[in-house]
């Protein structure tokens, strides 16, 4: 069996995991980018995305010349299978913006030789991979859909033991050659049509919003009926038609996909005439949390929001990541300050976060938490790091006497900010919001 080699459009989080983990399993891999920049980064062995592991795999791979980084789609003439990992960003109306996908095909069909395989890892709205397919048909080039499920923060470890790949393709041939050039090991490969191979990307991304914000609405009526949305969670959990992920409450959900996808998806139900009613109703849950924990600050508060100094721990969209795309923290902290409240803000990866993004949002970056909660009336934590549990919560205490404490992610030990002084509202628990 002859070696494939492969090639990457894309040098953010799907593409330049895609490429690291390509080379490290012996595939010759070039990676194109259209910023100069990133490419000249990348050559010279600097990853430039927050990812564990990705590093180590980045200069490994180039040691070994088994991955090479370029402006020119001319590199990629050679190549068997081709992933196109570029943004498909969400449009006002929802729709998914092909803009680059287009761009990237059109370029990939001038150098490509007859028998390559172009796979679309990038999420794409149903029908894409067909339609571009028919359009390239008289070229010899194979459109395959290769939708990705990785996770920010274990972005490599999803990539290395995935628990399916899917392919959705009309011919064996292409789909055969994507298989070949993942190296598979245990998982299984779950071969589709490209229309169900990107309607299940679509469809697992919005499953995962509905069971958090159903989550979340849970909490709210915990708190009500004086049960503990940590007890209930457990007992669902180890319930295997349920499963315990994605059971744990928080500030909403955000990042680079849930809310775009569950926006396309939408968008995609709307166009074909179909409702998606549970989707719509995650998506205005979500909404509403950021004034769910308004009103909980308000309640919990001496001081009227419009005086009110409020500190935020966690600005990213999650734990592990320095992503702050879409990130219900800054969603709360942007609502806390049209009310009139000042905040300052503070996030283990703060020096990776855009300073433009802060400032769009009113907030006050300080690079020590002990400092971003000096006199604080309310401190809210926004974002799951571990580091916030093990902060002294007694040292806080004593620069912000009497300040509440918001724990939309449940991650602190009540009794421990209990026994400082300060008043600990959780979420979906007793005495919470």
């Amino acid at each position: 069996m002859t070696e494939i080699s492969a090639g990457v459009v894309g040098c953010g989080y799907v593409g330049l995991t895609a490429a690291v983990c390509l080379a490290e399993r012996g595939l010759d891999t070039v990676s194109v980018d259209v910023d100069a920049t990133t490419v000249s980064r990348l050559s010279e062995g600097f990853a430039v995305i927050d990812e564990p592991l990705l590093p180590e795999l980045l200069r490994a791979g180039l040691s070994r010349g088994l991955l090479r980084f370029s402006t020119d789609y001319a590199t990629l003439a050679d190549r068997d299978v081709v992933f196109v990992c570029v943004p498909t960003p969400g449009g006002d109306d929802g729709s998914a913006d092909l803009r680059e996908v287009e761009s990237a095909v059109d370029r990939l069909v001038t150098v490509l030789r007859p028998g390559a395989v172009i796979a679309l890892k990038s999420t794409v709205p149903v029908g894409t991979t067909t339609r571009i397919a028919g359009r390239l048909q008289h070229t010899g080039i194979g459109v395959v859909a290769a939708p990705e499920f990785l996770r920010q923060g274990r972005a490599v470890h999803d990539f290395r033991s995935p628990d399916r790949l899917v392919i959705g393709a009309a011919g064996d041939a292409e789909a055969g050659l994507v298989w070949r050039a993942y190296r598979p090991g245990a998982e299984p490969m779950l071969r589709m049509s490209p229309e169900s191979a990107e309607l299940t990307k679509y469809a697992s991304n919005a499953f995962l919003a509905m069971k958090l914000s159903y989550v979340n609405s849970l909490a709210e009526l915990c708190v009500r009926v004086g049960a503990d949305i940590g007890d209930v969670t457990a007992g669902m959990g180890v319930d295997d038609r349920i499963g315990p992920h994605f059971l744990q409450p928080g500030p909403g959900w955000g990042g680079p996909c849930l809310p775009k996808d569950t926006a396309a998806l939408m968008h995609t139900a709307h166009t074909h005439g179909v409702a998606l009613p549970e989707v719509e109703a995650a998506r205005s849950t979500n909404a509403s949390q950021a004034v769910r924990v308004s009103a909980a600050l308000q309640r919990g508060m001496t001081r009227p929001l419009t005086s009110a100094r409020i500190t935020a721990l966690g600005l990213t969209f999650k734990a592990a990541t320095s992503d702050a795309r879409d990130s219900p923290a800054l969603a709360i902290c942007a609502r806390l300050a049209a009310a009139g409240a000042k905040l300052c803000g503070y996030d283990p990866q703060l020096h990776l976060i855009d300073p433009r993004v802060l400032r769009a949002t009113e907030i006050t970056a300080v690079d020590d938490p002990y400092l971003a909660a000096k006199s604080a009336d309310a401190i809210l934590v926004l974002t799951e790091w571990p580091q916030f549990g093990e902060l002294d919560w007694a040292a806080i205490a004593e620069q912000a006497p009497a300040a509440v404490v918001v724990d939309t992610r449940n991650v602190l030990d009540p009794a421990v900010i209990g026994a400082t002084g300060l008043v600990y509202i959780g979420n979906g628990v007793q005495y919470g919001y």
